[in-house]
């Protein structure tokens, strides 16, 4: 009877222990995602080169010295959105997150055009980023998320 006791206050102690290693290592591995961004993909549409998520969303840009995010440079590009009716509809949102913190900072918004370069929607925009290193740029469009484009900001 002792040794029945024993054994089932081992199982016991066991899967509490491995519970909480679990839970340790699903919190390690998100602190791991958040910082293992990369830059987006590069692609083309409408003879543009464009950075973002192909047939989705994404804004001209072909990593030359004339368009890279600089600390503070206001830099004018155009955003590009590939969807339904009903998904594109409403004031576009921009909002950036820093890979190392967590506060988000409102970079652009404003409403849709019309198709433009093989895209559904486009929107011209102004956008500058305050410092160097990977930015997650969220964009909402009437205020639903519509994707997630990453920029790296260059040093100076």
């Amino acid at each position: 009877m002792k040794n029945r006791i024993l054994l089932i206050f081992a199982v016991i102690l066991s899967l509490a222990i491995t519970g909480c290693n679990d839970e340790e290592s699903i919190e390690k591995n998100e602190k791991v995602i958040n910082h293992n961004w990369n830059e987006s993909s590069l692609f083309e549409s409408g003879g543009y080169t464009m950075i973002g998520e192909e047939g989705r969303l994404g804004f001209i840009y072909d990593d030359s010295e004339v368009v890279r995010f600089y600390p503070d440079k206001v830099q004018k590009y155009m955003w590009h959105f590939w969807g339904g009716e009903q998904e594109l509809e409403g004031e576009l949102k921009i909002v950036a997150t820093h890979e190392n913190e967590d506060e988000e900072i409102y970079v652009t918004g404003g409403a849709l055009g019309a198709a433009n370069n093989g895209a559904d929607k486009h929107a011209p925009s102004n956008m500058s980023l305050p410092k160097s290193g990977i930015w997650k740029l969220d964009a909402y469009i009437g205020g639903s998320l519509f994707g997630s484009v990453y920029v790296k900001v260059h040093e100076k």
